[in-house]
C-alpha cells in the first residue's frame, strides 16, 4: 500500500529521515530503520570539518523550532572512515552535501558517490551560512552545482535541496531539472527570529535561525505543489510532516515521498511507523489503494 519508487530506488514506504536529525552513525540509522523510515538523509558533509555557529544554537517556539546550528559536522573524509560504504545498511542512505564554493561541491560529490548511497542531496540552499550571493536564489548558479554534482555522482541519483525563500522556487526547481537533477527536495528552512522581551534581544547567537515543525508545512505544502506544476522530476516534501494526515496532504500537493525531521522531537524515534500506520488507516477509510491515486491530486 505504502511501496514508493524514488527514482528507482525502492522504498517500503515514502517516509525519509530529513538532513541535520540523527543521521550521523551507522547505530543511528540503523535505530530509525527499525523504527520504520522508508530511507535515511545523512547529515549535510562538505570538504571539511565544521564547528556550526556557536550556542544558543536553537530554540523551540509555540508552533515548532529556531535553529542556527551552521553545518556542524565531520566532512566527508571523516564520514569515509565511519561507513566506509553505504550500500550495506539496513536502510537505503542518501547523502546529503554542500559547498562553500561550486568547486567544493563537485570534490564532495565525488566523495560522496564512491560511499554509494542511494542517492546524493545538494543542499544549495542552507539559511545558516553567510553567502553573499545565495546559490539557493540564483538559476544560474543551480545549474552550476547541479551539473557538477551530477559529472561526479557515478550515476546516482541526485536530488536538490531548495529554500522558500525566494520569489519563484518553480523557476529554481526548472533550472535544476534542466541542468539534470533527478529529483527535488523541497524544502530547507526560510529563516524567522524570537526576541526575549526580557534580556531585550534576540536568543540564538546569531540572531536569525532556520524555522522548522509545524510552523513550516503550509510553505512547504505550497512550495511542493507549486513545484510539481513546473516540473516532471519527482519532489521530497519536507517541513513539519508530524502525522499521517500531514504526509498525505504533501502527497497530494505532488510529493512522491515526505521528509521528516522534528516530528521526532514530538512523536519520538517511531513516528516514521506512526505515520505510516496513520496513512494506512486513512487510505482503507478512503478506498485509496496506492499512493500513486493521491499524488498530485489536488492539481486536478
Amino acid at each position: 500500500m505504502l511501496k514508493t519508487n524514488l527514482c528507482g530506488i525502492k522504498l517500503k514506504n515514502p517516509t525519509i529521515l530529513a538532513s541535520g536529525i540523527l543521521g550521523v552513525t551507522k547505530d543511528i540509522i540503523g535505530r530509525i530503520g527499525k523504527n520504520g523510515a522508508g530511507a535515511v538523509t545523512l547529515k549535510s558533509l562538505c570538504h571539511e570539518e565544521r564547528n556550526g555557529n556557536p550556542n544558543p544554537a536553537m530554540i523551540a517556539f509555540e508552533e515548532g523550532f529556531l535553529n542556527s546550528v551552521g553545518l556542524s559536522g565531520q566532512g566527508i573524509n571523516n564520514a569515509a572512515k565511519d561507513f566506509k560504504r553505504l550500500d550495506n545498511l539496513s536502510v537505503p542512505i542518501i547523502g546529503s552535501i554542500f559547498g562553500y564554493k561550486i568547486e567544493h561541491f563537485g570534490k564532495v560529490a565525488k566523495k560522496m558517490a564512491s560511499l554509494k548511497p542511494a542517492m546524493i542531496e545538494v543542499n544549495i540552499s542552507c539559511p545558516n551560512l553567510d553567502y553573499k550571493n545565495p546559490f539557493f536564489a540564483d538559476t544560474e548558479l543551480t545549474k552550476k552545482i547541479t551539473r557538477i554534482v551530477k559529472k561526479n555522482s557515478k550515476k546516482i541519483p541526485v536530488s536538490v535541496k531548495l529554500s522558500p525563500s525566494v520569489y519563484n522556487i518553480a523557476e529554481i526547481a526548472k533550472a535544476a531539472e534542466k541542468a539534470g537533477a533527478d529529483a527535488i527536495t523541497a524544502i530547507n528552512t526560510p529563516t524567522g527570529m524570537v526576541i526575549d522581551i526580557n534580556a531585550r534581544r534576540p536568543i540564538l547567537s546569531k540572531k536569525k535561525g532556520g524555522i522548522s515543525g509545524p510552523a513550516l508545512k503550509p510553505i512547504a505544502v505550497r512550495c511542493v505543489y507549486e513545484i510539481y506544476e513546473a516540473v516532471k522530476i519527482p519532489i521530497i516534501g519536507t517541513g513539519g510532516i508530524t502525522y499521517g494526515k500531514d504526509a498525505i496532504e504533501m502527497i497530494m500537493a505532488g510529493a512522491t515521498a515526505v521528509g521528516i525531521g522534528t516530528g521526532i522531537y514530538y512523536r519520538g524515534m517511531d513516528v516514521f511507523s506512526k505515520v505510516c500506520k496513520e496513512m494506512e488507516a486513512w487510505m482503507k477509510k478512503n478506498k485509496v489503494k496506492n499512493l500513486d491515486e493521491i499524488k498530485g491530486i489536488a492539481h486536478r
